[in-house]
């Protein structure tokens, strides 16, 4: 149920998203990359276009780049 509404909701927000790509007056076009997200598009690529190594390569740095951010930062109460 939870991926159907995901597909659901990704197909949503692309269709949306190029609505506003061809309407000068709505800026949301953006809208349309985190509906391709949602559908896969980043896992789609991956197989389609990078050999078993590089697509190794990428997903550790995709990893210890979000493992970075989330990081909690030490409050400075000085």
């Amino acid at each position: 149920m939870k991926i159907i509404i995901k597909k659901v909701l990704g197909v949503i927000l692309i269709v949306i998203g190029l609505f506003a790509l061809f309407t000068p007056l709505t800026p949301g076009s953006w809208l349309a990359l985190i509906g391709l997200e949602l559908l896969g598009i980043r896992q789609w690529v991956f197989r389609k276009f990078l050999t078993e190594k590089q697509r190794a390569t990428v997903e550790k740095f995709m990893h210890d780049k979000l493992k970075f951010f989330s990081k909690k930062k030490p409050d400075d109460k000085n």
